[in-house]
């Protein structure tokens, strides 16, 4: 039963994905929805690009084993960043009518610093689609006993097939009826087994003492380690495509910013229901998935749920891993079709444009998926997506926007400075998490190149972006 509700639950995404495609018109329908989503369909779509395999399964084993401080990165810092993006940079980016990010970083710098942030962002995408991949087929091994790989192949086909035919339409239409099944299947499951386990203040009475603390011990290294985690995803975040490509399907400039402080509510408040259901199957089976965390909630729901239950936990669990794959799959392809192929490429038709995206969801699925086959650890891939796009990006973004100075040259100093600093810290193994050090050094590249070798690049900005 609860494999014919599995194969049921998929061919509903595949018709989805074959009803959204009569929506494609044309590249612009395929990246952002005809800019047409309301706030109720826009904040659930935004909130699924995070909440997959890494907060039910990643983040909750965490939890498990460091209590609080385990948690920072995700989901506080993931609901961290959907607020700011909310709060700065949802409405300006909006007003500029754009389909990427890296269109951002053309009109505000130059073609050079696009190029560079398209190669810093689509490689970012990789690892986050692996453990979606991974989380998927390990899923399907607990149910079915299927291996890792045919699991992992059978998954990134589904997610491909709709992806593909559908584009935003698709990922936005699947990603509301998904987040309806999240919450219903959390909810049910956190219920009945936080009321196995005694309840939430017998189940907070039996953590040690500092399970719960949410700020570091007094040690300087203690505090750059916290302010590092809730960096990862916090600012890390911001500069995705995913999250631009989610929020600029909205219908307008306000509905863009209501809709990530909705998904950053959704976030932070769903976000927790799967850190106590792992608590309190740890605590009423302590035997289980001793050797693999990540795999607790599934052995659980396996063995110590009725059906019913296992239909509402599967269904939370698929949906939150399938919306989030496919956001993730659709914003390199579209960074690619855009801002690689578009540009050499003059004369392409908007037809032409379209294909070249729906091929890239295959290319960028067919990487991750031999990523996902060589890697076993959801939470690794996932730690190994964004730091990238915190040391590179972000800085160059942030002070793109809100600071007139901001040049060309320092936009490449910024990129090159932040990456270079990370990488060296990483190599070094520094005490002081290399993600700092990574932060400064982009930022101190940027108002040291934009003071070293001004330029007019905020005037020809402005005057693309009203003209």
């Amino acid at each position: 039963m609860l494999l014919a509700f599995i194969l049921l639950y998929l061919m509903m995404n595949l018709f989805i994905g074959y009803w959204a495609s009569g929506k494609v018109k044309g590249a612009r329908d395929f990246v952002i929805a005809g800019r047409r989503l309301p706030v109720l369909v826009a904040g659930p779509a935004l909130f699924a690009t995070w909440f997959g395999s890494e907060t039910i399964m990643g983040s909750s084993s965490e939890f498990v084993e460091a209590g609080v401080p385990g948690i920072i990165s995700d989901p506080l810092g993931a609901a961290l960043c959907l607020m700011l993006v909310g709060l700065f940079f949802a409405r300006p980016i909006y007003r500029l009518n754009i389909l990427t990010f890296n269109d951002f970083f053309r009109m505000r710098f130059n073609s050079s610093v696009e190029l560079i942030s398209v190669l810093a962002i689509v490689p970012s995408y990789f690892g986050w689609i692996a453990a979606q991949l991974l989380a998927l087929a390990l899923i399907l091994q607990a149910i079915l006993g299927l291996p890792i790989l045919a699991g992992i192949l059978l998954c990134a086909a589904v997610v491909v097939a709709y992806t593909y035919t559908g584009g935003m339409w698709a990922v936005s239409a699947t990603d509301f009826v998904q987040t309806i099944m999240i919450i219903i299947g959390l909810i049910f499951l956190a219920v009945s087994l936080v009321g196995h386990a005694g309840g939430l203040s017998h189940l907070a009475a039996q953590q040690p003492g500092d399970f719960f603390r949410f700020f570091p011990r007094a040690g300087f290294t203690d505090w750059m380690v916290w302010i590092a985690a809730w960096m990862t995803f916090g600012l890390g975040g911001i500069p995705s495509q995913d999250i631009f490509q989610r929020t600029m399907s909205a219908r307008s400039e306000r509905a863009a910013a209501h809709s990530a402080f909705l998904a950053g509510l959704l976030y932070l408040s769903i976000g927790l229901f799967p850190l106590f259901i792992a608590l309190a199957a740890r605590q009423s089976y302590p035997g289980l998935a001793e050797g693999e965390p990540q795999m607790l909630l599934l052995e659980v729901a396996m063995a110590h749920t009725g059906l019913p239950l296992q239909i509402l936990f599967f269904g939370a669990l698929i949906s939150a891993i399938l919306s989030t794959t496919s956001g993730a799959i659709l914003a390199p392809a579209t960074v690619i079709g855009e801002n690689l192929i578009k540009p050499r490429f003059p004369g392409l038709s908007d037809g032409q444009l379209l294909r070249a995206m729906r091929y890239s969801v295959i290319g960028v699925t067919a990487i991750a998926t031999v990523m996902a086959n060589m890697n076993s650890s959801i939470h690794d891939l996932v730690a190994s997506s964004t730091t990238l796009l915190l040391t590179s990006l972000f800085i160059p973004l942030a002070m793109g926007l809100y600071w007139k100075k901001a040049s060309c040259a320092g936009a490449l100093a910024a990129i090159f400075g932040g990456a270079g600093a990370w990488l060296a810290c990483e190599l070094a193994a520094t005490e002081i998490p290399a993600t700092i050090f990574g932060l400064l050094g982009s930022m101190a590249g940027m108002v040291g190149g934009s003071l070293l070798a001004p330029d007019e690049s905020y005037a020809a900005y402005q005057a693309e972006a009203t003209g």
